[in-house]
């Protein structure tokens, strides 16, 4: 296992997991209440002095990119291109949706997922996968849309609790997962945020 730091902003919760010579450390920050930027930096140093690390002692660090909150996103995108630029070491993007996918990566395997992120005013972004694979490409869909999925087939799965019922997962336990996967087969790269929708003031500045 190779020494990282991963971390999630994209939501109302914060994760941090950190790993060291085989030992992993999580931390998870239920409500931040738009305080990521403040708490972030606090979590990190946290996992660091638990596991006796320094940024110099990762081979590459990780963060949620999305889809979820565009502040939240962005904070955690802007801390680890820093890290990655203080070091030298290589980024990780992961999305909220793999998270979701490799914390309910057995379940997955008897048949297909639909992860879901609450987008507000009735809509979800929206990610399927089969047997740890995207079936269903990122979109931004009605709760009509989820619930036609849902018939098809889907489970629906969320880490938070939605207007809808769906089967919560862990999202830092699919952090570790999916940061895990995603290293051992090579998916190494620029962090870009997934923006499904543009933002609210694009939108309003679209309209005049």
């Amino acid at each position: 296992m190779k020494n990282f730091l991963a971390v999630d902003t994209s939501n109302s919760y914060m994760s941090v997991v950190a790993a060291k010579d085989g030992r992993i450390f999580s931390s998870f920050t239920p409500d931040c209440a738009m305080k990521h930027s403040v708490l972030l930096m606090q979590k990190i140093d946290e996992a660091f002095e638990r596991l006796q690390m320094t940024a110099t002692d990762c081979d590459f660090f990780a963060a949620v990119v999305g889809a979820g909150s565009f502040t939240g996103i962005r904070i955690g995108i802007s801390a680890i291109k820093g890290f990655c630029l203080a070091t030298g070491k290589p980024s990780l993007s992961v999305t909220s949706f793999d998270a979701m996918a490799y914390n309910a990566i057995d379940e997955a395997t008897e048949g297909k997922i639909l992860c879901l992120v609450d987008a507000l005013h009735g809509s979800y972004y929206a990610c399927g996968y089969e047997k740890g694979a995207i079936c269903y490409p990122p979109a931004y869909i009605s709760e009509a849309e989820v619930l036609s999925l849902q018939e098809s087939g889907y489970t629906l799965v969320s880490s938070d609790i939605l207007p809808i019922k769906t089967r919560l997962v862990d999202p830092t336990e699919g952090l570790k997962n999916a940061t895990l996967a995603l290293a051992a087969a090579g998916k190494f790269g620029e962090l870009n945020a997934l923006y499904i929708r543009k933002s609210s003031a694009e939108i309003n500045a679209a309209r005049g």
